[in-house]
């Protein structure tokens, strides 16, 4: 059921300023969704013990979705022990300012917490449920502006576990992928809800991978995986541009897949690997360029800094360097097990997972393994396997039901 804003709201929505800041991260894995985040200023070296733990908060519901930062606040997903969700909005401080129920959230098998992220966009915030609420929330009223079901909505076709992605904004859109007949991937309104396109030709069910928008030989493409496939779309109409198949074992593709200089590179685990795909000069094909086994990462994100990609992979359990240009492996370490990365300042943060919690500051150089400092999280309940965010100076890792805030600026 949608409900709707009347007209005036929606024209002032348009032109709403945001609230991010420059350091802000409103969205999975950092402002533009490849786990690197704009820094300066941060600690190369971490002392014995790790960085300084500012607060603790608790009391969010247990999940496993990340934390996104704009403006003075901090908003997350938790599921209750009454398998509602609700949304969570945070002072800089770690207290709870205000939440929102949303409904059911993801309360049986594998996973059962709150998975999406939220996308902070001006004084909105878009959110899905595992079930597969889509909804918008005025930050302002504190109130639901709109809520869809995807599920039903677009008959999704039925996948191993629920629903797990973080809503992408453009312009005037908001993407998912319900995976359904003729809209793997679908654009709504962001102000309204109402349907803008769906993936005409593409029926794939959907796969708890996150998209992002790339920019390429002056084409803006929608670039995601599905149960079966990387695909590319045009994020104005819902042509598809370009797929690449890649089957893989419960057809779980959960890591979005990361640009570098005209090279998409992707990923999946249960040893069916990745590869790099390369670009056609106006962005409307790809070539594959190699395929590597070595690197099979789960769902854990992987980042690309100066020419190799970083991860770790989940047959291996291990931090993996690959060249990007070659595929060539250039290191292997079970120093790290598998766990999340992400990259600021120079420097690669991981956190490890299922149920180590071990966080490292490790060089992301293809010469070999360096850590840089370490601590470990032991609070918390459930899998490790929040990505962590990196804003404003602070390291922010959640661990089900709390979150810890680090301060990890230099001096």
């Amino acid at each position: 059921m949608k409900h709707l804003l009347n007209l005036s709201l929606a024209l002032a929505g348009l032109i709403a300023c945001p609230l991010a800041l420059a350091d802000d991260s409103p969205q999975f894995r950092g402002p533009n969704r490849d786990g690197k985040y704009p820094e300066k200023g941060l600690l190369q070296a971490w002392p014995e013990g790790g960085p300084k733990l500012l607060w603790t908060a608790d009391g969010i519901g247990l999940g496993y979705s990340s934390v996104s930062v704009a403006g003075d606040s901090i908003y997350v997903t938790g599921r209750g022990e009454d398998n509602i969700g609700r949304f969570y909005a945070l002072g800089l401080d770690g207290a709870i300012k205000w939440s929102l129920e949303y409904g059911p959230e993801t309360a049986s098998g594998q996973g059962p917490a709150a998975r999406s992220t939220p996308t902070i966009d001006g004084d909105r915030a878009y959110i899905l449920s595992g079930p597969g609420l889509a909804m918008c929330i005025d930050l302002t009223k504190k109130a639901p502006l709109w809520s869809v079901n995807i599920v039903e909505e677009f008959k999704s076709l039925p996948t191993e576990w629920s629903l797990a992605e973080s809503p992408l904004i453009d312009g005037n859109k908001v993407f998912y992928t319900p995976g359904g007949p003729d809209a793997s991937v679908v654009a709504l309104d962001k102000m309204t809800g109402d349907t803008i396109w769906t993936s005409k030709g593409l029926s794939e069910a959907a796969a708890y991978c996150t998209p992002n928008l790339i920019e390429h030989g002056g084409r803006r493409m929608v670039v995601t995986m599905t149960a079966k496939s990387v695909v590319a779309l045009d994020p104005e109409t819902g042509a598809i541009l370009w797929t690449h198949e890649h089957p893989t074992k419960y057809d779980i593709h959960a890591v979005t897949p990361v640009y570098a200089d005209g090279m998409i590179y992707y990923t999946a685990g249960y040893k069916s690997g990745g590869g790099m795909l390369q670009l056609a000069s106006d962005g409307g094909s790809v070539t594959p360029k190699w395929s590597d086994m070595t690197l099979d990462c789960q769902h854990h994100g992987v980042v690309i800094v100066d020419g190799y990609v970083f991860g770790t992979s989940q047959t291996g359990k291990e931090l993996v360097c690959l060249e990007l240009a070659t595929g060539k492996v250039m290191w292997e370490t079970r120093e790290v097990t598998q766990g999340n990365v992400v990259f600021a300042d120079g420097m690669l943060y991981t956190y490890e997972g299922p149920q180590a919690g071990v966080v490292s500051l490790v060089k992301p150089s293809p010469a070999g393994f360096e850590r840089a400092g370490q601590f470990t999280i032991t609070e918390g309940a459930a899998e490790h396997w929040a990505h962590p965010t990196i804003a404003n100076g602070v390291l922010y890792i959640r661990h089900g039901e709390k979150l810890f805030a680090y301060d990890v600026k230099a001096g």
